[in-house]
């Protein structure tokens, strides 16, 4: 084999090796990697997992809840707690066992519980709690445990070398439902502002749904390179949920 074919050989197996670490980071399979019987937690992205726990309701039986824990270097933020405070204690002790990660930041994203149900767990692991500023106000008047630090608008967290955020668009499924972004991975965590494809409008007891689609639209706007969308409930997806929400709550 001649010099200028071994270098062919060379290049064509650089290209090979590049192409398959590329299509590797590019397509992340995810997977389950915890399971019991009060929380599920999935791996989503690199940096990702979503979180998901259980409220019994009477009109919608028993709901999984989900959340989203962001990862890097050895710190996390989390939005919203697991529905209460045994589920949130046994995430609290996975994160710090199976991540080897101190969590920077819990986020509940609205003031119903299954955003802010298990949020004393994390206040007595000294764990700091930021929410909108309306969500506090819900939470005082409803007897619920109340975040510790308010944002009027938006708020940018560090996690690791990386920046999270969390911002309110207007109101929908509440007054108060805010979201979070991590533009690293692009993904977004839409709490119960988002619906699954195909799910109902589901409780609508403190919603706006006639400004609900406009908000969504103002989400959109935000983060047009969204590529991963977790909703409150149900499986995730990608920008076809906001489209999805979009059109559900469209001339309500």
């Amino acid at each position: 084999m001649n010099f200028i074919s071994k270098n062919i050989l060379v290049i064509l197996f650089s290209l090979i090796m590049l192409s398959c670490s590329t299509q590797s980071k590019n397509s992340f399979k995810a997977k389950k990697i915890y399971e019991s019987k009060t929380l599920i937690i999935t791996q989503i992205s690199e940096n990702c997992f979503i979180h998901t726990s259980f409220k019994q309701t009477n009109d919608f039986g028993n709901v999984p809840c989900n959340g989203l824990i962001v990862k890097d270097y050895h710190e996390t933020v989390v939005f919203d707690t697991p529905t209460n405070d045994k589920s949130s204690e046994e995430l609290i002790q996975w994160i710090n066992e199976n991540l080897d990660s101190k969590i920077k930041a819990i986020v509940p994203t609205h003031f119903h519980d299954d955003s802010l149900g298990g949020l004393m767990a994390f206040h007595k692991k000294n764990i700091p709690s930021y929410s909108y500023v309306k969500t506090i106000e819900l939470a005082r008047e409803n007897n619920f445990v109340i975040p510790e630090n308010s944002f009027n608008d938006s708020v940018i967290l560090k996690v690791g070398d990386k920046d999270v955020i969390a911002k309110f668009f207007g109101e929908g499924h509440t007054k108060d439902n805010a979201v979070g972004y991590f533009p690293n991975e692009n993904i977004l965590f839409g709490g119960c502002l988002l619906k699954e494809l195909e799910a109902g409008k589901g409780y609508l007891g403190d919603a706006n749904v006639s400004a609900w689609s406009n908000t969504v639209e103002k989400v959109k706007k935000e983060y047009p390179d969204v590529k991963i969308v977790v909703p409150g409930h149900g499986d995730y997806g990608d920008g076809k949920l906001l489209d999805y929400t979009i059109t559900l709550f469209k001339g309500q």
